[in-house]
């Protein structure tokens, strides 16, 4: 009689004729297996170290590419001490301006191209340090619309026609005030923003 059957007949089961069971069927799994070659000492081992050269010579290939990615770049410059001068800084802006409008569309180099002309980018920075100033263009927009808001509820309470300049008008009066206040708070506080 197995083990099994011996387990079914007695009443009684005591933990050690369940780990002789249990024992006996794992060295019954156990040698199905080495006799189809699914777990047999020798191969695994083959297969180990088969999968340690893999890798290796994996890692030895990865390395060398890396290498020869090196050697083909060109060699980094010379570290240097102190700041950058104008010219360089000019000279790298460039090559950056370059490199970027060649990736773009057509349309868009073009458009590119006039944005960053040395003339354009000049009138733009002054422009933008003296007229467009932000807090004067937003002051401009918010006052222009309550001022054009309430000259509107006055003229349709009262019956009249509005002309179209209140909102041109609302907007510069709110831009001089912003310019004002940007003028003041430089004054007051030193920074510039």
């Amino acid at each position: 009689m197995s083990n099994q059957e011996k387990l079914s007949q007695s009443p009684e089961i005591n933990a050690e004729s369940l780990r002789e069971a249990g024992i006996e069927q794992s060295e019954i799994l156990r040698e199905k297996r080495e006799k189809l070659g699914e777990y047999s000492p020798e191969s695994n081992e083959t297969t180990s170290e088969r999968a340690r050269v893999e890798a290796m010579e994996n890692a030895v290939s990865i390395e060398k590419k890396s290498h020869s990615k090196e050697r083909s770049r060109t060699a980094p410059p010379a570290s240097r001490r102190g700041a950058i001068d104008k010219k360089e800084l000019n000279a790298a802006y460039a090559r950056r301006l370059s490199k970027v409008q060649s990736e773009l569309s057509d349309s868009s180099r073009a458009f590119s191209k006039v944005i960053h002309n040395p003339v354009v980018e000049k009138t733009s920075d002054a422009l933008e340090s003296t007229v467009a100033r932000p807090n004067a263009l937003l002051a401009g927009a918010v006052f222009a619309f309550i001022a054009t808001l309430a000259l509107y509820l006055v003229a349709k309470n009262y019956g009249y026609r509005l002309s179209g300049f209140e909102t041109i008008g609302g907007f510069v009066l709110g831009w001089i005030v912003g310019l004002l206040f940007d003028f003041f708070r430089v004054m007051i506080t030193g920074k510039r923003s």
